[in-house]
């Protein structure tokens, strides 16, 4: 059944839980750069996350936790000044907030004041309420991040689906709960069974944005470039790549490299 969209100049929380209210399905995509996120923005992509998987993708780590605060309000200064209509939010990296609330704000507000952005993403549940609670005490918008938080990785040692046993599936349902009274704008939840998400997401008033979670939540996330297909080697159940932009970058530059060592490149018309 389609549903009438609204037109929106410009995504904010507010826009999102409209969307939600009114059954229109919210569309998320990372991004850590301008080119990128000019790119995405003007695909009027709703929400540009810019995740701590800037980590893997853009630094070459095994996993999210060495990315520290300095570069990821690097990345996000770079994403604001390309969004001009999405919602840019940014995710607080690992050992940034954890330790105690004050951290967190103190983290919270240095992203807020110089990058721009307009809103905060944590993983954690009950672990966190604290940091949560503050954050938002200070005005500041918070996207929680549930199921499997990527870094809590050495914790379950695997990226396998998360919350398949009664007991982990009933302290997520509890967690979505409690950020959502907190005061939390949305949740993203990811790998998690599908019937497991559709149930939170018809149990909470604000939206939740899946990432293998199945089609029953209020919106989806990728990482842009497995979207893209320039992550090739990277091939999850959830993933549809739109593109294979990994092999037409690669014939493209050894294209140039054969035109530049026959001296195809440059021709006349291509010099001064």
């Amino acid at each position: 059944m389609s549903v009438a969209k609204k037109e929106y100049k410009r995504i904010t929380v507010k826009s999102l839980i409209e969307m939600k209210q009114n059954g229109e399905k919210i569309s998320m995509l990372t991004s850590y750069d301008y080119s990128m996120a000019k790119i995405v923005d003007a695909a009027n992509v709703d929400v540009i996350l810019v995740g701590d998987s800037a980590s893997n993708v853009i630094a070459g780590h095994e996993t999210t936790l060495p990315i520290t605060l300095d570069q990821m309000i690097y990345h996000a200064s770079s994403v604001v000044r390309a969004a001009k209509r999405a919602l840019v939010v940014v995710d607080i990296p690992f050992g940034s907030y954890q330790s105690d609330s004050k951290e967190a704000l103190r983290s919270a507000i240095r992203i807020m004041k110089e990058s721009g952005a307009h809103a905060i993403k944590v993983e954690g549940g009950a672990e966190i309420k604290d940091s949560v609670s503050r954050i938002l005490q200070a005005g500041i918008p918070v996207m929680g991040h549930l199921g499997l938080t990527p870094q809590s990785i050495y914790k379950f040692g695997t990226y396998t689906v998360r919350a398949k046993e009664e007991e982990e599936a009933e302290k997520l349902k509890q967690d979505a709960k409690m950020l959502e009274e907190l005061g939390c704008f949305g949740i993203v939840l990811e790998k998690i069974p599908a019937k497991l998400a559709k149930e939170v997401a018809e149990s909470v008033s604000i939206p939740i944005i899946g990432i293998g979670a199945g089609n029953g939540v209020d919106g989806q996330v990728l990482v842009v470039h497995d979207l893209l297909g320039m992550t090739h080697e990277f091939h999850p159940r959830f993933l549809r790549r739109y593109m294979n932009l990994y092999d037409e970058m690669s014939n493209a530059i050894s294209q140039y490299v054969d035109d530049v060592k026959s001296s195809d490149f440059p021709n006349e018309e291509e010099s001064y």
